[in-house]
């Protein structure tokens, strides 16, 4: 496996890792941006007005139960004559990623806002706060740990699963191990995972990084000690 990574021809052309890594970024960045807007505003209203939460726990528990593999192909034979060009694989594909990263992100963000302490909440709307000011200005900030980790469990499912466009003829890094299972290129197939295993890392870090600027300190309890 090693040989195969120090190989030249793997890093060039149209089937080189460089490409390929692209388009896998690709794939995971427009479904996980897709699955926020759906998920989100979904959550925060669910959280905020405590309706809804039957809905939102059967919801969640249906689309996990969804079966990736089976679901694309059969997104695929339905689009196939709807769209005469990549969008009949790409749509499918997407659609199965925006459909197993919703559910993470809108049971976190619903848990998020639900655990606000109701004394914060209290003491806005004693101040004149309206509800959306103690939405946005209150329950969110104090939500954010909750949904970061809701959206690092969702991303890491989109990045590990976007390797399935492959098996409907698109790109990404999934294509090192489909081809390679064809060809029966087992080093070619331990690259690809061990490639998307690292990519998942890479994001994995990058979000606790954003994690880490965006909530405040006090909610995780890592303000520095004032020396005496």
């Amino acid at each position: 496996m090693l040989d195969w990574f120090l190989t030249p021809d793997h890093w060039q052309g149209e089937e080189g890792v460089p490409v390929l890594l692209a388009q896998h970024l690709a794939y995971s960045a427009v479904a996980l941006a897709f699955a926020c807007l759906i998920a989100l505003p979904i959550g925060l209203y669910v959280g905020h007005t405590r309706r809804g939460v039957i809905f939102v726990a059967g919801f969640a528990n249906a689309l996990r139960a969804l079966p990736s593999l089976g679901l694309i192909v059969l997104l695929v034979i339905l689009f196939g004559p709807i769209f005469a060009s990549d969008l009949a694989f790409v749509v499918p594909s997407l659609i199965v990623l925006v459909l197993l990263a919703v559910p993470p992100i809108m049971t976190s963000t619903y848990a998020g806002i639900a655990a606000v302490d109701p004394a914060a909440v209290d003491a806005a709307r004693g101040m004149g706060h309206r509800p959306l000011g103690i939405l946005f200005g209150v329950e969110l900030p104090c939500a954010l740990p909750l949904i970061f980790s809701g959206l690092r469990a969702a991303t890491l499912q989109i990045v590990s699963t976007a390797t399935i466009a492959a098996y409907v003829s698109l790109g990404g890094l999934g294509r090192l191990i489909i081809d390679g299972r064809a060809q029966n290129d087992y080093y070619q197939m331990a690259a690809g995972a061990v490639l998307v295993g690292l990519l998942a890392l890479a994001v994995d870090l990058l979000i606790g990084l954003l994690s880490r600027l965006a909530v405040s300190p006090g909610l995780t309890r890592r303000i520095p000690r004032r020396a005496v």
